[in-house]
């Protein structure tokens, strides 16, 4: 807010482009053509907007978060695929490095994490997607990590092979029947769970997530602070 009052969030303009534009940009330069968007807020209004697009509808938007909206898209999972979150920034070349990785699973983590966050006064270290890792193997994904002891901050864009999709919508099936309508890895409830949560548990269940990093060239509005500094420094 204001921003978002009557408009979709990602359609907030930076450098004269919507966020979601520039996020189209990054991923059909890389090589993707089919894009799948997830949707409630106004989902009409993008759908008019860009009708290339597949459309999934989260009618429950406003009772659920992230992971829950991530599996209205489930039947694209039946093989690889790469998901985003849609209030980022990044460029071509993350998407690339994404994409050029070997494993089944893989998150993108921004290494100058810290750097970003010092102007970052309404959205402080402690709320970061943190991760710990070794070599390319992720060992923990979670905000609770120290910001001091944090390797890096996952931006939000995820890699899966066609074994990785396998294995996120068994462990999410799992999760949800063990879970469904209460708290779930800080969550109040599995509804409320973020990716991160999933990711973690897979971890601790010895599914292996590996990570490619990205120092800079990216960024991510979350604030109306987010907003001005993206737009006095993202070209």
């Amino acid at each position: 807010m204001p921003l978002t009052e009557d408009t979709p969030k990602c359609y907030a303009e930076i450098g004269g482009k919507r966020i979601l534009d520039w996020i189209c940009e990054s991923l059909q330069k890389a090589g993707i053509r089919r894009i799948a968007f997830i949707g409630g807020y106004q989902i009409d209004r993008i759908r008019a907007d860009y009708p290339g697009f597949v459309f999934y509808e989260n009618r429950n938007w406003e009772k659920n978060n992230i992971l829950a909206s991530l599996f209205h898209a489930e039947a694209e999972m039946e093989g690889p695929f790469l998901c985003s979150y849609a209030d980022i920034l990044y460029r071509p070349s993350v998407v690339r490095r994404a994409m050029e990785s070997p494993h089944e699973i893989t998150v993108v983590v921004d290494t100058d994490w810290r750097a970003r966050y010092a102007r970052r006064l309404k959205h402080p270290e402690e709320d970061a997607e943190k991760i710990l890792a070794d070599g390319e193997r992720v060992l923990r994904i979670e905000r609770s990590i120290s910001p001091a002891e944090a390797q890096g901050e996952y931006i939000g864009v995820a890699r899966f092979t066609a074994s990785g999709a396998r294995r996120l919508c068994e462990h999410y099936r799992r999760a949800l029947n063990e879970h469904n309508g209460r708290p779930y890895r800080g969550a109040a409830c599995f509804q409320k769970a973020y990716l991160i949560h999933l990711f973690q548990d897979m971890i601790e269940r010895g599914v292996p997530i590996h990570k490619v990093d990205t120092a800079g060239d990216y960024m991510e509005i979350d604030t109306t602070e987010d907003y001005q500094i993206a737009q006095e420094t993202w070209r």
